[in-house]
């Protein structure tokens, strides 16, 4: 096998072990992929459209994916300066932002979606 198909095989496993490492200890991602789940269940009870459905899960991979790097750059500050610092309480306070406005807009999707059926 050539290199670059080795190097994309790694790349996997390594994905695949952080994807399985975010599942198993990180009690936000579990919360976000629960309530993701819960509007999965709403979408098959409410029998979305194909664009619900695209924009439903569009949404849930946002909120996933930004509270992962949120994560991430938790686990980074902290290993750099375990000790409280300012500066570093800047950069998670901001981090822990972008997920706010992932909610936010995941949110407003939700109601977009749910809407008409609540109505």
């Amino acid at each position: 096998m050539s290199g670059f198909i080795i190097g994309r095989i790694k790349s996997i496993k390594y994905a695949i072990k952080g994807f399985f490492l975010l599942l198993t200890t990180e009690n936000a991602i579990i919360s976000q992929v629960f309530i993701g789940l819960i509007f999965t269940g709403l979408g098959i009870y409410f029998d979305l459209s194909r664009v619900d459905w695209a924009l439903q899960f569009l949404a849930i991979g946002l909120v996933l994916s930004i509270e992962s790097l949120n994560t991430a750059v938790e686990k980074i500050c902290d290993f750099i300066h375990p000790e409280y610092h300012t500066k570093i309480g800047f950069i998670k306070d901001v981090a822990s932002g972008a997920v706010t406005f992932a909610a936010l807009t995941a949110f407003a999707i939700a109601i977009l979606i749910y809407g008409p059926y609540l109505a």
